[in-house]
This record gives structure tokens, C-alpha cells and sequence, in this order.
């Protein structure tokens, strides 16, 4: 199937050739036609998917009808609410790239950045905007942007929006727009506080899944190391120095933790940037081109930072913790092995993380490998340190250990 059997427009045709994409994914090719139905959605795919393509094209092509509006003339007819600023940016980019051949105009607003050239853009008039939470309603407060005239409404990466706590200020923007319009809802994975959220918002809308969250990505070998937790930083070292080879993902469980590595890493004389949430959205954009552009190879990042980040053939992940929620292993390798590209995932695994595993082996349907011939193997014995409910002191520990509590050791 092609892109013009799914009756998408010359002018998009052509931008989508110009951008070398030949065909539709799977997502796409559900998509699009229900939404150039004007119908409501409520997908679940993964990035990697095409899901932005499969929400941008159809829009672009139902406003297009409009696009010798005057620009000063110009009201915000979609919006696209992202939870992240990486990712709000990925999609605005793509915007611009299916849209280069019409006159729609459509902007990017978040946080982080200063205020001013966004208001100035809003002023000069746009059909599209892609904004994260805060900064919308932000501008909406100060009466800089009109939601009045929104026809088309995304909710993209819902889970993670409900993760960053921003339900309450998505459901606060879904009523500021008009009651009659189209509203699309793309999620990685459908907890009940997200299908509670659709329900409330969406008119009868026809679901579509792509990718279910249990299956791993085909393309992607995976190998798990059980390591006690205090040599989890010197086995990160033996594989980057004798394993792990190419552009690589490093996933940490903490902003702590990602600080942390760096600093080892970069002392060890390896070329790396961080991303998490405390860092500037200048410092975090700056990362990432670097990572991109091969100015460093390792990339070391928490979940919710990593969530907008969309790298060609990326060659590994390494999951230095494991996630407690088994659905966000599945997101993380899927990082690496997409378009037809192999990549690899490496997983290390300390004691308390053992459920983790197992929750993530029942969720994929796979035994995942493990490799135990490195320097720093954990004893099959060896169990998580339990602690008393808050207010009791740390159970006994081993022979010669004293019952005072104990900072806990984070890496």
C-alpha cells in the first residue's frame, strides 16, 4: 500500500517522498483514513511506530482546504498537547516537514524557553500549535492564544502525561476548546486512569492498537547480567570497554543516578551527555544534537526524558536499572532496532531488581538470556535488603552487621 491509496493530497505526497518515505506503516495505514472520516481515536502505539505521521498528515490535509487564509487572519485550528519538550519539538519538526508545500503555518510552545518569541508567533497568526501543558495554559491565561476555534484536538503520549502528574491540566485544556470537535488520543501503553481520561473526552471512538506493549522489539537481540548492586558501575565499564560498541542509550532509573554515571563515565575518558528533567532546555537540546550528530556516543537519560527522543539507528540500550513497570522495558529497547536496523539490549540486574524481571519475562512471553561470565557475578543466594515499615529500625543484617540505620547506597 502507498500513501496515495490512502487518498492523502499532491502537496503532502510529495513532502512525504521528499522526507524518503515510500510507504505507510501499519499505524498510518489504520489512522488516516478515520480521521480524514473526522472520527475519533484512541490508539495505542509506541514511538518508532509512525504515529505522529498518522496524526499530522490527515490533519494538515483536512485544514488544507484553508490555507489562503491571510495569515494575520489565521486561529489556531489544531492542537497537539505533548508532554514533553523534546517531543513537543519532534513533532512541530515534523509538522513543518509534511506541511512544506501548503501555506498552513504552525508553531511550537513550552516551557523553558522564553516567552516572547512565542507570543510573537501566536500574534502573527498559526493553523497548528504543539504545546506542552504549563506553557499553554501559560499563554491561554495571559490571552495570547485562542482556543476557541480548535476543530482537531491530539492528546499524544497520555501515559506519560498522567506519569508527569499533567491529567488535571489536560482535561482543563480539552474544555477550553469547543465541545464539538475531533479529538485524538495516542498512548504507549492503557492504564485505567488513561482509558478513564478517554472515556470523558472522546466520542465514541474507534480504537486501534499497533505493537501491543507485550511484544519486544523483533529486531533487538537481548542478554540480562545479575550483578549486586555496588559493582553495577564497574560492569557498566567492562561492557562498554569490551561489549558494548556503536551509539548508546543508557537508561537510569534517577536524575541522581544519570548525574552519577556521567561524571564515571566521562572520567573514564568516554564521550557522553546526560538528559533529565532538571536541565535547561537549552543544555537538554544541546545533548541531544551532540548525541546525533556523533559528537558522543552515549546518551545517558532518565524515562521521561528520553520519551521525546527520536535517534536513527541507535545501536544499543542499556538498561542500568531495570523499571519497576514492565511495559516501560519494552519502550526502552524498542529504542534501538527499528526500520529493518538490528540493535542490541543490555539489561543489569542487582537483587532488589529480581521481580522486575520476572514481571517484564511474563509481560514479553520470552526468557530473556542471561550471560554470566563477567567479572562481577551475583550470588544466586543473594536477596534484596528488607527494611521495617517507617518509624522502625533496619532489620538485622548479616553476622558482625549492627541494627543502625544505614545511608542507602545509590549509583
Amino acid at each position: 500500500m502507498s500513501f496515495k491509496n490512502l487518498n492523502v493530497i499532491k502537496p503532502l505526497l510529495r513532502a512525504v517522498a521528499d522526507a524518503g518515505y515510500d510507504n505507510p506503516t501499519l499505524i498510518q495505514e489504520q489512522t488516516i483514513p478515520l480521521i480524514l472520516e473526522k472520527k475519533d481515536v484512541i490508539a495505542s502505539a509506541q514511538t518508532g511506530t509512525g504515529k505522529t505521521a498518522a496524526f499530522a498528515l490527515p490533519i494538515l490535509q483536512l485544514l488544507f482546504d484553508r490555507q489562503d487564509a491571510p495569515k494575520k487572519g489565521k486561529t489556531v485550528k489544531a492542537l497537539v498537547v505533548s508532554p514533553t519538550r523534546e517531543l513537543a519539538l519532534q513533532i512541530g519538526k515534523n509538522f513543518k516537514t509534511y506541511g512544506a508545500y501548503t501555506n498552513l503555518r504552525s508553531t511550537v510552545i513550552f516551557g523553558g524557553a522564553g516567552i516572547e518569541p512565542q507570543i510573537d508567533v501566536l500574534t502573527k497568526g498559526v493553523d497548528i500549535v504543539v504545546a506542552t501543558p504549563g506553557r499553554l495554559l501559560d499563554l491561554h491565561k495571559q490571552d495570547y492564544i485562542n482556543l476557541d476555534h480548535v476543530e482537531i484536538l491530539v492528546l499524544d503520549e497520555a501515559d506519560l502525561m498522567l506519569d508527569m502528574g499533567f491529567i488535571d491540566d489536560v482535561k482543563k485544556i480539552e474544555r477550553l476548546c469547543p465541545k464539538e470537535k475531533q479529538t485524538l488520543l495516542f498512548s504507549a501503553t492503557m492504564p485505567y486512569k488513561v482509558e478513564q481520561l478517554a472515556e470523558g473526552i472522546l466520542n465514541a471512538p474507534t480504537r486501534i492498537e499497533v505493537t501491543p506493549t507485550s511484544s519486544a522489539a523483533k529486531n533487538v537481540s537481548q542478554v540480562l547480567y545479575y550483578v549486586p548492586k555496588r559493582n553495577k558501575i564497574e560492569l557498566c565499564l567492562h561492557l562498554l570497554r569490551n561489549t558494548i560498541k556503536g551509539s548508546i542509550l543508557i537508561f537510569r532509573r534517577t536524575k541522581f543516578g544519570v548525574d552519577k554515571l556521567e561524571q564515571t563515565l566521562s572520567s573514564n575518558g568516554y564521550k557522553v551527555e546526560r538528559l533529565h528533567g532538571d536541565r535547561t532546555q537549552n543544555e537538554r537540546q544541546s545533548a541531544l544534537n551532540k548525541f546525533k550528530h556523533g559528537e558522543v556516543n552515549i546518551l545517558i537519560a532518565t524515562d521521561v526524558a528520553a520519551r521525546g527522543i527520536d535517534i536513527d539507528e541507535l545501536d544499543a540500550v542499556l538498561n542500568f536499572d531495570l523499571p519497576s513497570k514492565p511495559e516501560t522495558y519494552v519502550h526502552r529497547i524498542g529504542r534501538t532496532g527499528r526500520a529493518e536496523h538490528f540493535g542490541k539490549s543490555y539489561s543489569m540486574c542487582s537483587a532488589d531488581e529480581k521481580s522486575y524481571v520476572q514481571a517484564i519475562q511474563h509481560l514479553i512471553n520470552v526468557q530473556i538470556p542471561v550471560e554470566d561470565t563477567h567479572p562481577y557475578p551475583l550470588d544466586p543466594k543473594a536477596k534484596p535488603i528488607v527494611h521495617k515499615k517507617q518509624g522502625s529500625k533496619y532489620k538485622k543484617g548479616r553476622k558482625g552487621e549492627g541494627s543502625k540505620q544505614k545511608k542507602k547506597r545509590w549509583y
